[in-house]
């Protein structure tokens, strides 16, 4: 009998230890995460999280969230106890601006800017709190799985003009109905910068779009698409291209070669979405084709990435002004 009741202690612990495996693999994946009280977004605010390897030694992830919007490692990631633990501490910066490596786990980090996270999984969703510098809530679902690709089966439907060149009509701010700092005049769309970002009122799934925009001396900006994935506008003329430069899809896809000009000239994009691939075009020369877009970047503000989404143009960083925006739907051809 004693035998037995060993046996049987011995078994409830394999089987305890084995569904707490089972609940450390559930973190694995990529999610879409839904801040719920940052006074910045008076609507939705959208993080992303990918996890690899929970419920074995070799656990990582990625993030793209508050505070800095860039894709990060996470370093010091731990799972115990069902809860998902990491921390932030700002990466370095360069005399330039520029990020250096991120800090080793564990390293010193200005009190006002640290910040620990705690993630829990609960039925099929993420549930999580940010506190230090910030005290947020959030929650996440899986990224949906999008299966379509840029195959030569799509065709152009009716372009659509989506600044009439005379005022707002069909856009809106994220955080203000007017969207406060955008002007137009004579036929241009003017960000002076600190201005509110701006969106379409209307959502889309494929589609191609042109822009062209005029950026000043150190100055910022971005082409988020369906509010989600974020084309770069930068003042970088003849400097390498790079993750945080004209071009990028923002710290995701690293275009081969920096194609703008110098600041104060009209700059054309020319951008094909379909799925979670992009091709992006800038004055003529093209970036990269059919790039796979892993998930949001630090513009999104839409989670929902298996649903049509806004276009947001970026005006919260520097002056910038747009001109000619058409946008042309694309439609699987009828078989």
């Amino acid at each position: 009998m004693r035998l037995l009741t060993i046996s049987a202690v011995s078994f409830a612990f394999l089987a305890c230890s084995l569904n707490a495996i089972a609940a450390d693999k559930d973190f694995n994946g990529r999610w879409d995460l839904i801040v719920h009280n940052n006074p910045n977004c008076t609507v939705t605010c959208a993080w992303w999280l990918e996890v690899m390897g929970a419920g074995t030694p070799e656990v990582k992830a990625t993030f793209v969230g508050f505070p800095d919007g860039s894709l990060h490692e996470l370093p010091d990631l731990t799972i115990k106890d069902g809860v998902l633990h990491f921390a932030w501490n700002p990466p370095a910066r360069t005399r330039q601006g520029r990020e250096s490596a991120a800090p080793a786990a564990g390293a010193a980090a200005p009190a006002q800017h640290h910040m620990d996270y705690e993630v829990r999984y609960v039925n099929g969703k993420l549930e999580g709190k940010v506190t230090g510098a910030k005290n947020l809530t959030f929650t996440g679902e899986r990224a949906p799985a999008i299966n379509e690709h840029d195959d030569g089966t799509w065709m152009k439907g009716k372009p659509i003009v989506l600044f009439n060149g005379k005022d707002l009509t069909g856009w809106t701010g994220i955080r203000t109905e007017n969207a406060e700092g955008w002007t137009v005049e004579n036929g241009i769309l003017t960000s002076r910068g600190h201005a509110d970002d701006l969106v379409t009122r209307e959502k889309y799934w494929n589609f191609e779009l042109h822009a062209e925009y005029n950026l000043e001396e150190r100055s910022n900006s971005g082409i988020g698409l369906r509010g989600r994935y974020e084309v770069q506008i930068a003042s970088d003329f003849g400097r390498p291209p790079g993750m945080h430069g004209t071009g990028a899809l923002y710290t995701r896809i690293l275009p081969p070669v920096n194609a703008s000009k110098p600041a104060g000239e009209w700059q054309t994009y020319d951008i094909r979405l379909v799925g979670m691939e992009v091709t992006t075009v800038l004055n003529g020369v093209k970036l990269y084709e059919r790039g796979v877009i892993d998930g949001l970047t630090g513009i999104a503000y839409d989670p929902y990435e298996g649903k049509p989404g806004s276009l947001e143009l970026q005006g919260d960083h520097g002056a910038v002004k747009f001109r000619n925006l058409v946008l042309t739907p694309l439609t699987k051809k009828a078989k």
